[in-house]
């Protein structure tokens, strides 16, 4: 974490209360491992601010995006094919990882569309 504490918008809020019954620690708005003897609420089923930290480590990157908008504000980057932030794998990333491997495959179906159309110019094809 960048120091600061994540705000979460009310999105945000929400995904990550979806997100909080995946957790290992949850039991029926409860936290197991802040439990020392009576039930304690999970904090972030309650709070728009406040993440545990075995949330942070093992339940917060099952949302990638949601991960980025909280943790790496300044090291994300916004997709440019759906507008999404995102953690890029270099300096070069443009899409998020659900928009890369579509426009990879537009991306070769466009190379090979034009490598065939000047193939078929040349006349280099098979003769009859």
């Amino acid at each position: 974490m960048n120091g600061k504490r994540p705000y979460m918008d009310y999105r945000q809020y929400r995904a990550a209360c979806r997100l909080v019954h995946e957790c290992c620690n949850y039991d029926n708005g409860n936290c197991i491992a802040l439990d020392n003897g009576e039930p304690c609420v999970c904090v972030q089923s309650i709070s728009y601010s406040l993440l545990c930290r075995w949330f942070i480590a093992a339940v917060l990157p099952l949302d990638g995006k949601l991960e980025a908008a909280l943790l790496h504000r300044a090291d994300r980057k916004r997709c440019t094919e759906c507008g999404g932030y995102f953690l890029p794998k270099s300096n070069r990333g443009k899409y998020c990882p659900d928009c890369a491997g579509r426009m990879k495959r537009i991306r070769a179906a466009q190379r090979k569309r034009k490598q065939r159309l000047l193939c078929h110019a040349l006349g280099t094809g098979k003769p009859p």
